[in-house]
């Protein structure tokens, strides 16, 4: 008997998924009436919950040609660098390697990396140095880069980065504990990472 209530119940919901995919009309709102109504009937005293869909903003249009340029918002916890600037390009430091952003390209979310953001626009090419973060491309050539910490690439001290890699990497060779372990090994991490940006 329970065998049979959940092949019927897994059936139901392959079906479901399959309605909601094949539809070309979005099926959250009937999917959120259902969902409510059948909430109502099980337990009428209790209001039913939110579901996600009813706090999510209607998901920007995609265009029907690709536009010209690429809309970026590059923000951090306590600045905002770029504001619906239009590029013609970034390149970003994903952990999956180097990514080039050009208008049109396919919705993503990319974990970033200590790493150089570049910022193209004409023959003008701005560089920052990020420690880490997210970005977010979308289907209407908008990226959204949210990184912890940024700086640009010309005001780093050469010395300063060497002065630290070597530090770290003498912290790292001392350390006993996982945590000083950890902490020495992030250091030498984003120092090899601005090393590398100042001399490539």
């Amino acid at each position: 008997m329970l065998r049979q209530a959940s092949r019927l119940l897994g059936r139901t919901t392959t079906l479901r998924g399959c309605r909601a995919f094949s539809s070309e009309v979005p099926a959250t709102a009937s999917e959120d009436s259902t969902f409510i109504e059948s909430w109502k009937k099980v337990i009428p005293i209790i209001e039913p919950p939110k579901t996600p869909s009813s706090f999510m903003a209607p998901r920007p249009q995609t265009p029907t040609s690709i536009p010209t340029k690429l809309t970026v918002n590059f923000v951090l916890p306590y600045a905002s660098e770029l504001s619906t600037a239009e590029v013609d390009m970034v390149i970003i430091p994903a952990t999956s390697g180097q990514m080039g952003v050009l208008p049109g390209h396919v919705p993503t979310i990319a974990e970033l990396k200590p790493g150089i953001l570049s910022v193209h626009e004409d023959n003008d090419v701005k560089k920052y140095f990020l420690s880490s973060g997210f970005a977010y491309i979308h289907a209407n050539s908008v990226a959204d880069i949210i990184a912890v910490e940024a700086v640009p690439v010309d005001h780093i001290d050469p010395s300063l980065v060497q002065k630290g890699l070597a530090e770290y990497t003498q912290q790292l060779s001392s350390a006993t504990t996982d945590l000083e372990k950890a902490e020495a090994q992030i250091g030498v991490d984003v120092h090899s990472a601005l090393n590398a940006a100042l001399t490539g």
